[in-house]
């Protein structure tokens, strides 16, 4: 009797979690890692003091994966989106000691891209992080958009002397 309960119970958890992945498109593998339905623990790089919480990690053919939620209606990636991807595939690089070739993004809209983790961007990311800590450092921050609904949420506002609104 025990046994049949169970072997039924592994069954509705196993078609809830596959149910589960193809609802919000992960990517085949093992979840390893989520903060989406709870606070996980935020990953840190030494070699460049960030830290972040990619939405999930999944682990497929003995490599680790972030996946990135975003919302918007997006036909290509945005260059902020795949920056902060690219800083969750180094975290995973040096908390999990292990290559990560490549991310997701997945945008509401049901599009998603697999965004290599290569060279190019890997000198991006550090070249931005960079310029990040110049204009922390010296008060110097530029502005670099005109949308008046990004201006009125930029963390940066308090600093800048170009705001929209």
């Amino acid at each position: 009797m025990f046994s049949l309960f169970f072997l039924t119970l592994s069954k509705i958890l196993k078609r809830h979690v596959r149910k589960t992945k193809e609802k919000h498109k992960i990517q085949q593998g093992k979840i390893t890692y989520k903060d989406l339905d709870k606070p996980a623990k935020p990953l840190f790089s030494k070699k460049y003091r960030i830290s972040g919480k990619p939405d999930y990690i999944i682990r497929k053919d003995n490599h680790y994966v972030p996946v990135e939620f975003k919302s918007g209606n997006h036909s290509y990636p945005m260059k902020n989106h795949v920056l902060q991807l690219a800083a969750y595939c180094q975290l995973i690089e040096e908390n999990y000691n292990d290559f990560v070739s490549f991310g997701v993004l997945i945008y509401n809209n049901s599009m998603d891209f697999k965004i290599p983790f290569d060279p190019k961007i890997r000198f991006e990311l550090e070249n931005t992080l960079k310029k990040m800590r110049y204009s922390l450092r010296t008060g110097n921050i530029s502005l670099n958009h005109n949308d008046p609904n990004r201006c009125k949420a930029c963390s940066m506002r308090k600093n800048c002397n170009k705001k929209i609104i």
